[in-house]
């Protein structure tokens, strides 16, 4: 609508409209994460219920503005199958912060809300950190194997906070949200990891199968989305000053089948899954392939 306005007009008051509506839903979800400390479940499931209506409205809201001031054309395929009853895991490519808000665009009234795994610096981040918290985010912290080396009590500390977040998951349904490359795409960090899909990075398959270990029989389907920027990947500012006219996005629904579901000490089972989650990112190499092609023709 207001997209004729000056590119760094539109950025300037969007981003202000994003910050007011951010600091607007944060008193209530944080007030409401404050009585949630209350441990009896019933009370905490309800309480879970309206700071997760709070994060909707938030999401709708920055929708609006996105609308507003922006003119993308959203190419998007896949939702049909979808409900806000079910429980999903979903896992997606990953290539910049835009691919938060075209999840969220996208999955809007699609899923239940969306909670990401995030890095536990992310906590510190501040105001939204907070609301993460509240909106019990799983906040991560990975060791690398050579901390790992000098420190073998923090090994396998990575399942038992994946357990303790999936814990919170049981009794409501949530699309649990999984970059499975653990960082933003970059030409530089795929020449360093040599990875063998030209248009991803290698994929972390520990994270995903914490989470089905911990929550396999509560999942009902995993929904793998592949994102496209067709002007390459854009800058959250890019985002919100309108420059992005196109993005597509498309959602496959898979079925989580009970060999997907074990422990990832067992090295059989790894080598299984390793597969498993190789074959996925082949696939999805293709799409976006296909997607890059479908552009030039």
């Amino acid at each position: 609508m207001l997209n004729f306005l000056p590119k760094p007009l539109i950025g300037v008051i969007s981003f202000l409209l994003y910050l007011l509506n951010t600091l607007f839903w944060a008193i209530p979800i944080l007030l409401l994460a404050v009585l949630k400390l209350l441990p009896i479940r019933p009370w905490r499931v309800g309480i879970t219920y309206l700071i997760d209506h709070c994060a909707t409205a938030w999401i709708a809201l920055n929708n609006l503005t996105s609308r507003l001031f922006s003119n993308i054309h959203w190419d998007v395929k896949g939702l049909e199958q979808l409900s806000v009853k079910d429980w999903y895991l979903v896992v997606a490519n990953h290539q910049s912060w835009v691919d938060i808000l075209a999840l969220q665009k996208v999955m809007h009234r699609q899923v239940p809300f969306l909670k990401f795994f995030l890095k536990k610096e992310l906590l510190y981040v501040p105001v939204i950190g907070l609301c993460w918290w509240a909106l019990d985010f799983p906040f991560m912290k990975r060791y690398s194997a050579a901390f790992l080396k000098k420190h073998p009590q923090l090994k396998g500390q990575d399942i038992i906070t994946t357990r303790k977040a999936c814990e919170k998951f049981q009794f409501k349904p949530v699309s649990v949200m999984n970059f499975l490359e653990g960082t933003r795409f970059t030409p530089e960090k795929h020449q360093q990891q040599q990875s063998p899909f030209p248009y991803l990075l290698k994929p972390k398959a520990g994270g995903i199968s914490f989470v089905l270990n911990a929550m396999g029989q509560r999942l009902d389907k995993l929904l793998d989305v592949t994102i496209y920027y067709p002007q390459g990947a854009p800058s959250f500012w890019d985002y919100i000053s309108g420059k992005v006219r196109e993005i597509k996005v498309r959602v496959r629904v898979l079925p989580i089948d009970a060999e997907l579901i074990g422990d990832y000490e067992d090295p059989h089972y790894r080598a299984r899954f390793q597969q498993w989650v190789n074959q996925l990112w082949l696939d999805k190499n293709q799409q976006l392939l296909e997607l890059q092609q479908g552009e030039s023709r």
